[in-house]
C-alpha cells in the first residue's frame, strides 16, 4: 500500500507544478481573518491573508475540467425536502451571542443530534446551544434542548422533565450506548468543560461528564463514539480546536484595522482526546499512547471508519488551515498517521485547507468510503476518492465541484441517497464566520445539494426545495428517518435563526432500510459494515461514528435501488468479526438486524467482543 502511494503522488508531481504556476499561487489560502492586537498587517506573510474573491476565481478557474461551471446551474431532481420544523413545533434557534467583540468562539457554534432516548421507535433531537460566551455557564444562560417525538403530533420539548441541564457555551453532540444497556446516551461538546448525559432507562438523563474523567477542560468542537480497539463497547473521541478563552481574549482586527474573528494559524494548537471505554463503566485518557496526536491539530470534524478495508476502524480528522489527519488503525493497539502517505492531507496543490464538516460515502460503488470535506471562501470543498490499496485521490475537479462550491464557506455535510433512485446526494450547509461583504464575500450563505449521475456532481438544490434559495448562517447537518417511512430526513443548525427539520418527501426508488443491533458487537452496530449485491453492481454502507460537523445522525441504514425492485442479497460485516448473510430479502422494508453468534472461527480472528 506504501509504495503504491508514493508512487501515485510522484505521478501527480508535475500536474501540481503546473496548477501552481497558472494560478500565481503562494503558499497557503488561508487568509483574511484577523490578525493579533498589536501586530502591524505587513508583519503577516501572504500566507495568513484570506484568499480574496479574484484570487479565489483565478484558482478555481485553473482547475475547471470540461465545462465545470455547469455544475453550478440546478438541474432537476427527484429529491423533494420540506421544512416542517415550525409546524412539528420545533423553535430551536442557536444564540451565538454576538455582540461586536468578534470572539471567536461565536463563529463554530451551532450543532444538533438525533436520539431515540425512550426507545419508543421514533428518533427525537437533542439540540445545542451557545448564549453568551463572555460569560461562565450559569442559570442566566440558555440551556441545550431535548425533542421529543410523539409521532403524528410532531415533537414535545422534555428538557426540564428529562433532567437536562446544559448552560455551557456548547458546541456540538455525538450519541452512543456507551454502557450498551440498549438506551442513547449523549455526549455535549462545549467551550471549556463538556458534558455527558447518562441514560438512566427511565426517561431521564444524569450529567456524569466528571464522574467518568471525560469532560476535558479545552475548547471541544465534533466528537464521534466508535469501538476502535473492537473490545464490544463504545470509546469517545473529542477534537479540540485551538487555545482560546472567551473570558480573557485574543483581540484581533482584519486588514482594514476592524476587530474580526482571530486566524486559526495565529492560535496556538491543541491535542484532542481519546477516551477508551474500559467496560465497567469508567474510561480512560489514551490518545498519547495510540499514536492519536500530530503537528498542529486543530481539529473541527472526525468520522471513524474502516478506510482501508482491513475491518478495523480508522480516523480521519479534518484541521482548520492544517493537513488533516488520517489515523491508521492497527489492530487497536496503536495508530498511524498516514494522510500524507495516502493523499488525504492537503488538496491537490499539495496545500493545506480550513478543513470543516466532513461527508463520508461511497458514491463511485467501488466497495471503499470516500470523503468530501467542506473549507472556507475560495478553497471549495474537496472530494476524496477512496481507491484502497493506492489510497485517496482529489477529484474535486474533475467531478465538478470546485466552481460550484468556490464562493462557499461550508460545514455540515453529509453523503445520502435521500431519493433512493440508487445515486448518493451531498448536501451542505453553509455560512460565513465574519461579515466580509467589504471584500465581496458573502456572510449568510444559501445551503445546497448535488446529486451524484454517475460521472459529476450536479447542483439540484432549487428543484428540490425552496429551502436552497434562502441564506442561512448554517453549521451542523443530522439525518434520521423520524417519521418512519424508510427514508433519511435532515436536521440543520442556523446560527441566530430557527432550525431546520427537512422531511424527506422525494419521489424514491426501491428501498430498504437497516437497524442493526449488536450483540457481541457494540449494541448500536457503530463500524458494522454491510454491503448490498444488486444484479449491476455492490451498494457499501457502514455505520460511521462522527462525521458532518458538531452532529450526530441516527444510526440507520438506508440503501436505494431505483428501478430496481428484486430480491438482493446482504453481506454483514460486524466488528466483532461476525459475518452474516441474508439471501432474497424484498424491498420495501424496515428490518431489525440481531447479530448472531460467532462461529469459533470467528471467535479467534474477532476483536473479543465483552459479552
Amino acid at each position: 500500500m506504501e509504495k503504491l502511494a508514493i508512487l501515485r503522488q510522484l505521478k501527480i508531481a508535475p500536474t501540481l507544478v503546473v496548477l501552481l504556476f497558472l494560478a500565481g499561487l503562494t503558499i497557503g489560502c488561508e487568509g483574511d481573518r484577523g490578525q493579533v492586537d498589536g501586530a502591524s498587517h505587513s508583519n503577516i506573510a501572504p500566507s495568513e491573508e484570506r484568499t480574496g474573491p479574484a484570487r479565489a476565481s483565478s484558482i478555481a478557474t485553473s482547475l475547471r475540467v470540461g465545462g465545470t461551471s455547469k455544475a453550478s446551474e440546478s438541474q432537476k431532481t427527484n429529491v423533494r425536502f420540506v421544512d416542517r420544523a415550525s409546524e412539528l413545533g420545533i423553535g430551536h434557534v442557536y444564540l451565538n451571542g454576538a455582540s461586536g467583540s468578534h470572539l471567536m468562539v461565536e463563529a463554530t457554534g451551532g450543532g444538533c443530534g438525533w436520539v431515540d432516548y425512550d426507545r419508543d421507535g421514533y428518533c427525537d433531537l437533542y439540540v445545542p446551544q451557545g448564549g453568551n460566551p463572555a460569560e461562565r455557564p450559569s442559570s442566566k444562560q440558555p440551556s441545550d434542548r431535548l425533542y421529543r417525538n410523539v409521532g403524528q403530533a410532531g415533537f414535545v420539548d422534555v428538557t426540564e422533565f428529562c433532567g437536562v441541564v446544559e448552560w455551557g457555551y456548547s458546541q456540538g453532540i455525538s450519541v452512543g450506548d456507551y454502557d450498551n444497556d440498549g438506551f442513547d446516551d449523549i455526549y455535549v461538546t462545549n467551550v471549556g468543560p463538556n458534558s455527558f448525559f447518562r441514560n438512566q432507562g427511565d426517561g431521564t438523563f444524569q450529567e456524569v461528564a466528571q464522574n467518568l474523567s471525560i469532560t476535558g477542560s479545552l475548547w471541544s468542537s465534533s466528537a464521534a463514539w466508535a469501538d476502535i480497539d473492537r473490545d464490544g463497547d463504545l470509546d469517545l473521541y473529542v477534537c479540540n480546536y485551538v487555545d482560546f478563552d472567551p473570558l480573557n481574549p485574543r483581540i484581533c482586527h482584519n486588514v482594514k484595522g476592524v476587530p474580526a474573528m482571530c486566524h486559526p494559524k495565529l492560535m496556538e494548537a491543541v491535542p484532542d482526546e481519546c477516551y477508551l471505554n474500559l467496560g465497567d463503566g469508567t474510561f480512560r485518557p489514551a490518545a498519547k499512547e495510540l499514536g492519536l496526536f500530530g503537528p498542529e491539530n486543530k481539529a473541527l470534524g472526525v468520522a471513524i471508519a474502516d478506510f482501508d478495508g482491513d475491518a478495523w476502524p480508522d480516523i480521519f480528522v479534518a484541521n482548520d488551515t492544517t493537513p488533516n489527519f488520517l489515523f491508521i488503525n492497527h489492530k487497536g493497539n496503536r495508530f498511524e498517521e498516514s494522510a500524507s502517505l495516502l493523499g488525504c492531507a492537503v488538496s491537490s496543490q499539495g496545500l493545506p485547507q480550513a478543513n470543516m464538516g466532513i461527508a463520508v460515502g461511497d458514491y463511485d460503488s467501488n466497495g471503499f468510503l470516500d470523503l468530501c470535506i467542506t473549507h472556507f471562501v475560495g478553497e471549495w470543498s474537496t472530494l476524496y476518492q477512496n481507491l484502497g490499496p493506492q489510497g485517496f485521490h482529489d477529484v474535486s475537479a474533475r467531478v465538478g465541484l470546485v466552481a460550484a462550491t468556490n464562493k462557499k464557506l461550508g460545514f455540515g455535510a453529509v453523503m445520502v441517497d435521500f431519493d433512493q433512485d440508487g445515486h448518493q446526494e451531498l448536501f451542505i450547509a453553509n455560512g460565513h464566520i465574519d461579515d466580509l461583504k467589504f471584500q465581496g464575500d458573502e456572510f449568510e450563505m444559501t445551503p445546497q445539494l448535488f446529486s451524484f449521475d454517475g460521472r459529476r456532481w450536479f447542483d439540484c438544490g432549487s428543484s428540490a426545495s425552496d429551502y436552497f434559495s434562502r441564506n442561512y448562517v448554517g453549521r451542523g447537518v443530522a439525518t434520521a428517518d423520524f417519521d418512519n417511512d424508510g427514508d433519511l430526513d435532515v436536521a440543520v443548525a442556523h446560527q441566530n435563526a430557527p432550525l431546520a427539520v427537512l422531511r424527506n418527501e422525494s419521489i424514491r426508488g426501491s428501498w430498504l432500510r437497516l437497524e442493526l443491533i449488536g450483540r457481541s458487537s457494540n449494541r448500536q452496530g457503530i463500524g458494522t459494515r454491510v454491503v448490498v449485491q444488486l444484479p449491476t453492481k455492490d451498494l457499501t454502507q457502514e455505520i460511521i461514528g462522527g462525521t458532518s460537523y458538531c452532529a450526530s445522525n441516527q444510526s440507520v441504514m438506508c440503501f436505494g435501488f431505483g428501478d430496481y425492485s428484486g430480491p438482493v442479497s446482504l453481506d454483514i460485516l460486524w466488528p466483532s468479526g461476525v459475518k452474516q448473510k441474508l439471501a432474497d430479502v424484498e424491498p420495501g422494508a424496515k428490518l431489525i438486524i440481531i447479530e448472531p453468534p460467532a462461529t469459533p472461527t470467528e471467535v479467534a480472528e474477532g476483536g473479543g467482543g465483552n459479552r
